[in-house]
């Protein structure tokens, strides 16, 4: 099996949870190492639809890439701006040990954190403001990490993104943020596929991987696309030679090894990708989401790149990926560590691909 020197960031999915976590605040944020544990399960909550009519407004924010992913600028406690990661797979903003020093943060107790590479106790801090744009967000309790591990000096979860719609723009390097609560523009032409939320994260159930049904969770805080085991297992479980291994860090700098291949077809919605690199494993977010057991996949930000756009309603639970153009083109997905292109088209939706 060949191996990469590949090393990709992973984003975090975050829970709290009670138990054997002390609720004895600690007195310095971040004074403590990440202590590993087993993942938990959260409760499944209600559906999501895909839109591939989604129209944002609101406010610009400029964005800049790291690497594969996307981060804007963030007020902490009306200092600033730092420049936060996107996370669309996280259930709570996190920030950077170096802001939580410098603004004095408050210590929170500690919250178990449900990250990519392992599952761990972390320390917390209480943050009165986080303001992106003209959103503000109050009172949050969060992680706090190494801004080494985490790709930026913090990062933007559910807990700051669940009302609003959120459009990222890889080609422009654009992030618009509008609030949920206003109506949405409605365009002609609308057309939906069924899916589901998981606490606020987006699950699309009507996925195909090489024709088998599959759930995908939109995840802009990984820069890898990961299938679980169970896909695996169901694609190409017999031709080990396909594989190559990829070394990937998580949040808590934790980092393993993960095989890797690239399948024939991916189809979200009215997309078909083919040639696709996928890397597996049975990562913690799986069990965490209930998806260790059937066929998922964790879409990260090395495909999402490929597209124009990617908008995000999580209030409305609803997606909408648009293509840099129409018919079929070739892409080159940069996490991949041997050079091949995969191929994106967009059939006959034309709203997929509409400027």
């Amino acid at each position: 099996m060949p191996r990469g020197r590949l090393v990709m960031a992973l984003g975090l999915i975050l829970s709290v949870v009670a138990g054997d976590v002390s609720a004895t605040a600690q007195q310095t944020p971040g004074s403590h190492k990440p202590k590993h544990i087993e993942p938990g399960k959260m409760p499944p909550l209600p559906p999501a639809v895909i839109d591939d009519e989604l129209a944002i407004g609101g406010d610009d924010i400029n964005a800049k890439k790291v690497s594969t992913r996307m981060t804007v600028e963030v007020m902490v406690n009306g200092q600033g701006p730092y420049h936060f990661l996107v996370d669309s797979g996280a259930d709570t903003s996190v920030v950077g040990l170096k802001i939580a020093r410098d603004l004095q943060l408050k210590a929170g107790t500690p919250l178990v954190l449900n990250g990519m590479t392992a599952t761990s106790i972390v320390d917390s801090v209480v943050v009165d403001e986080l303001a992106l744009g003209q959103s503000r967000v109050h009172d949050l309790e969060v992680p706090v990490l190494r801004e080494e591990d985490l790709g930026g000096q913090g990062m933007l979860g559910i807990d700051s993104l669940i009302n609003q719609r959120l459009m990222m723009d890889f080609e422009k390097l654009v992030i618009k943020v509008e609030d949920a609560h206003e109506p949405a523009q409605v365009l002609d032409g609308e057309i939906v596929v069924t899916a589901r939320r998981q606490r606020g994260q987006l699950i699309l159930t009507e996925v195909t991987a090489v024709k088998l049904p599959i759930e995908a969770v939109i995840d802009t805080g990984s820069e890898i696309t990961i299938g679980n085991v169970a896909l695996r297992d169901k694609l190409i479980r017999r031709n080990r030679d396909k594989f190559f291994t990829v070394a990937t860090t998580g949040v808590t700098g934790v980092t393993v090894n993960l095989e890797m291949a690239r399948i024939a077809e991916l189809k979200l919605g009215g997309i078909t990708l083919r040639n696709v690199p996928i890397a597996f494993a049975d990562v913690p977010p799986f069990k965490v989401f209930g998806l260790h057991k059937e066929p998922a996949l964790l879409l990260g930000t090395d495909l999402l790149e490929t597209f124009r756009r990617v908008s995000l309603d999580f209030r409305a639970r609803k997606v909408r990926f648009q293509l840099r153009k129409c018919g079929s083109s070739g892409v080159e997905v940069t996490t991949a560590p041997t050079s091949a292109f995969m191929r994106v088209s967009s059939g006959d939706n034309g709203a997929v691909c509409r400027r």
